[in-house]
């Protein structure tokens, strides 16, 4: 089964103006997928209304483009140029200084998103040395998930064993299905959950529909856009340092940092000390780093990864190998971003299989 037990509920398209309206009467900021220029992106949401409503997304490598759907669905889009990581470990932050923690509603998120989250947890939570900072911006967040039933063609997270299905980390969990009826089964995943489902206008769901979402979450898994070689892609990795293919991508790529900007799961970060004219006011900020920029790896006598094929070398082997030395899993959950938003359209599924087939060649 696909679906945990008890079954699902059944919200209508009201009944999600509803919980938007309940989260925000509780003092949740709700934070969820909007329409801003030409893409959907995370931002507060006033009311249901504000949801991209009939709205998809069209991807591929380098590519990105809104489309105006056949039918009302509001989740039904391939993940935008942000993840849910900006509010939990923001792009700038003050470190010297006190902080105001949002207490935030997350409506809509993917399950690879919730599996970006659950890494990093185990990066920037966990013991022994977890960042106090943003353990308590987690502790305040309120996850509304939603079952993935159209991947995009640059999705790949059913081959990195974590979508379609939302399976943990959140507190509500919705399917959409539209059709004659425009409707979302709901499952509760936490105590916090049930308590809203206490509040919210819901029927029981019949077996037919019941069903239909499992038929759609088999359908997405068989669906995904993209696919992650069937190899040892930690081994290969690892194999692979001196492979002459890093210069080949290197020959493509900008080193413009966008892939690590865009990952939900990149946590790098560097300091900087700012002063004033007078030298009379210091304050000491933590921004988002990358290791595609030169200084990320400058030692005394220069950086240690001079090249762009270095620095590609270093940030795929991170992600899909050494990851697993660090923190005991992938640093990839196939959400795609990397691929739709590289200037250049490189794809890192296609270089994960042309490194293993270059291995294999004779």
């Amino acid at each position: 089964m696909l679906f945990d037990h008890p079954p699902p509920e059944v919200i209508d398209r009201a009944g999600l103006d509803q919980l938007v309206k309940l989260l925000r009467a509780d003092g949740y900021t709700v934070i969820g997928p909007t329409v801003r220029g030409d893409a959907i992106v995370l931002a507060e949401l006033a009311n249901g209304a504000d949801l991209p409503d009939g709205i998809g997304v069209d991807t591929d490598a380098g590519r990105y483009r809104l489309r105006r759907r056949g039918d009302r669905a509001v989740f039904n889009h391939s993940a935008g140029p942000q993840s849910w990581k900006q509010f939990v470990h923001p792009p700038r932050q003050r470190l010297d200084g006190p902080e105001t923690v949002h207490r935030y509603a997350f409506l809509g998120t993917r399950p690879c998103d919730l599996a970006a989250l659950a890494v990093l947890d185990g990066v920037l939570g966990a013991a022994p040395h977890p960042d106090e900072r943003y353990l308590a911006r987690r502790d305040e967040i309120f996850v509304v998930a939603v079952n993935c039933v159209e991947p995009g063609s640059t999705c790949f997270c059913a081959s990195m064993g974590i979508g379609p299905k939302a399976d943990r980390g959140y507190d509500l969990v919705l399917t959409e299905r539209t059709g004659h009826e425009h409707r979302f089964l709901i499952s509760a995943g936490s105590v916090a959950g049930e308590e809203m489902m206490d509040r919210l206008s819901h029927r029981r769901a019949s077996g037919g529909e019941i069903a239909a979402g499992l038929q759609a979450l088999d359908d997405a898994a068989d669906s995904m856009g993209r696919t992650m070689p069937e190899v040892d892609l930690r081994g290969l990795l690892v194999r692979a340092r001196r492979s002459d293919h890093w210069e080949e991508v290197a020959n493509r790529c900008l080193a413009c940092a966008n892939c690590t900007m865009v990952c939900p799961t990149c946590f790098c970060t560097t300091v900087e000390d700012t002063t004033d004219l007078e030298g009379d006011h210091a304050e000491r900020w933590q921004r988002w780093g990358s290791c595609f920029d030169p200084d990320f790896s400058f030692v005394h006598g220069g950086p240690v990864r001079e090249t762009v094929g270095s620095r590609y070398r270093q940030w795929m082997s991170h992600k899909l190998s050494t990851w697993y030395d660090q923190f005991g899993t992938s640093g990839c959950v196939g959400c795609g971003r990397c691929i739709a938003w590289c200037p250049a359209g490189i794809d890192l599924t296609a270089e994960a299989a042309a490194l293993a087939e270059k291995e294999e060649a004779p």
